[in-house]
């Protein structure tokens, strides 16, 4: 077999190929998203556990795992998310019960100034090219007494796939990520004086480089900022795998590490 991982490359700006890349993942979304349900659940503690009668918008929302979360709490939810079959996926397994559900783009929300008491957004954020954009439409959509919460990936995240990929060729596999002081202009730029940051460090290990490549593909995120080369070869795989052996550790586990931003704004 010579043609084993479609990595699909395309332009910063295309939302629509974002979409889509998220919209092939729905189906397996689930079964690979461990480390976006630690991230998640981290981001929930930092609101109430009773959110009877208050409105909260769930964006980004995928298959809808945290909308409903927010639903057990008792909370009216808004799901938003740019694929629209991440959409069907949170409606399946939510229902219409306090639930609503609207195709949109984090940088143009399409609702009314004030409209939440909660905005929670979880590893969405890393897909807008300028941050403040999305942290200024999410105040918008909040009321004067209520909370952002929302998580995004950070400069220094895999870099072991980074660095892996680096000996083997010169394409970007990778997509960069801000730094935690861009995450600080943009707050300021997008007017959150009121906030505060979390920075963890997450690592998820794996038996090989290629489950985390297959981890990668299930959640939809083979949407890397560069040129596209089109298929991954075989052959490839396999020098990755040989390259990753390097960061392996005394059980014989591959590291996967994450630079994690938790960041809570409240109006």
């Amino acid at each position: 077999m010579e043609r084993a991982l479609d990595v699909d490359l395309f332009s910063q700006n295309d939302k629509t190929a974002i979409a889509d890349a998220f919209g092939k993942a729905a189906a397996t979304y689930d079964a690979h998203a461990a480390f976006q349900r630690d991230v998640g659940h981290r981001l929930l503690d930092l609101i109430p556990l009773d959110l009877t009668g208050r409105t909260v918008l769930d964006l980004g929302c995928g298959t809808g795992y945290f909308s409903q979360v927010l639903q057990q709490r008792g909370a009216k939810v808004t799901c938003v998310d740019l694929s629209a079959e991440m959409l069907q996926a949170a409606k399946s397994r939510c229902g219409t019960d306090n639930m609503t559900y609207q195709q949109g783009d984090a940088e143009q929300l399409p609702f009314a100034s004030g409209r939440f008491d909660y905005v929670f957004s979880s590893l969405a954020l890393q897909w807008c090219d300028d941050l403040s954009i999305p942290l200024k439409e999410m105040r918008r959509v909040t009321n004067e007494s209520g909370r952002i919460v929302f998580s995004t990936l950070l400069d220094g995240s895999l870099f072991e796939l980074r660095r892996s990929w680096s000996k083997i060729d010169s394409y970007q596999h990778v997509n960069d990520f801000i730094t935690t002081n861009q995450v600080k202009i943009a707050l300021a730029q997008s007017g959150c004086s009121n906030h505060r940051l979390d920075l963890p460090s997450i690592t998820v290990w794996y038996d090989t480089a290629f489950s985390l490549m297959r981890d990668l593909k299930g959640i939809g995120a083979n949407h890397v900022n560069g040129r596209s080369h089109g298929l991954t070869s075989r052959k490839a795989l396999l020098n990755l795998e040989r390259e990753y052996q390097t960061f392996k550790n005394h059980q014989g586990l591959l590291p996967a590490t994450y630079q994690v931003c938790l960041g809570v704004i409240n109006r």
